[in-house]
């Protein structure tokens, strides 16, 4: 018995090895280095390891590169170095994160620039279906929304849950300096201010059920009904 549990174990284990390995598209022995590099934000590392010409698109377990690592821990140089070298700002993790998506949830507008001349892909979704704008606005992220809207990202996108950046303002953020701002970016950069949620709810009602006073003016503002 124990002897058929020790196999089965190493067979299940096999597996996992290999599901890994197909994942990445690369043996999990060249790519790691990179990724361990850029998970600590390493630059010396990672300049060594692009010289070597170690993989770029080796992901992980989860799916994740060396550059998404580098983008969750906010390693700017490292991540505009990977950038440089080549390494897919589209590459797709398995909870559906990219380099792009994320770094605009997180507020990495420098990444976000050095991302932008390499191409990202605008109509690739995160988990719940918004593009790198939505988050941005949900985290109150003033100067990474100011980026983005110079790009052609759609400042009216309706996500999964059935909300758009500006509705994403009114229901998550708390109304302060930064949402305000957020919302006179939005608005002024052609946000529909009447685009309502799933319930039928347009952002104003959202603003003045809220008690987001300057908010719901700026939104009367640009005819928000």
């Amino acid at each position: 018995m124990a002897r058929s549990i020790g196999a089965a174990r190493f067979v299940l284990g096999a597996m996992s090895l290999c599901a890994a390995v197909l994942l990445s598209g690369f043996p999990l022995a060249a790519s790691e280095p990179l990724r361990r590099a850029a998970a600590r934000g390493d630059f010396g590392a990672i300049a060594r390891l692009i010289a070597a010409k170690a993989p770029l698109e080796g992901k992980d377990a989860t799916g994740q590169t060396a550059l998404l690592l580098a983008v969750a821990g906010g390693h700017v140089a490292v991540a505009k170095a990977l950038i440089e070298a080549g390494a897919d700002v589209n590459a797709i993790a398995a909870n559906r994160d990219t380099p792009w998506l994320l770094a605009g949830a997180r507020g990495r507008t420098a990444m976000l620039e050095a991302m932008w001349p390499k191409g990202p892909d605008l109509s690739l979704r995160n988990r719940y279906g918004g593009s790198a704008l939505i988050p941005a606005c949900h985290y109150d992220h003033v100067e990474t929304v100011r980026f983005l809207l110079t790009t052609s990202i759609d400042v009216n996108l309706v996500n999964d849950l059935g909300w758009t950046c500006l509705l994403e303002i009114v229901l998550l953020t708390d109304g302060g300096k930064r949402a305000q701002e957020n919302t006179q970016q939005v608005l002024a950069a052609g946000a529909d201010p009447n685009i309502k949620d799933k319930d039928g709810v347009s952002a104003l009602t959202h603003a003045q059920r809220r008690g987001l006073a300057e908010v719901a003016r700026l939104i009367a503002g640009k005819g928000g009904r």
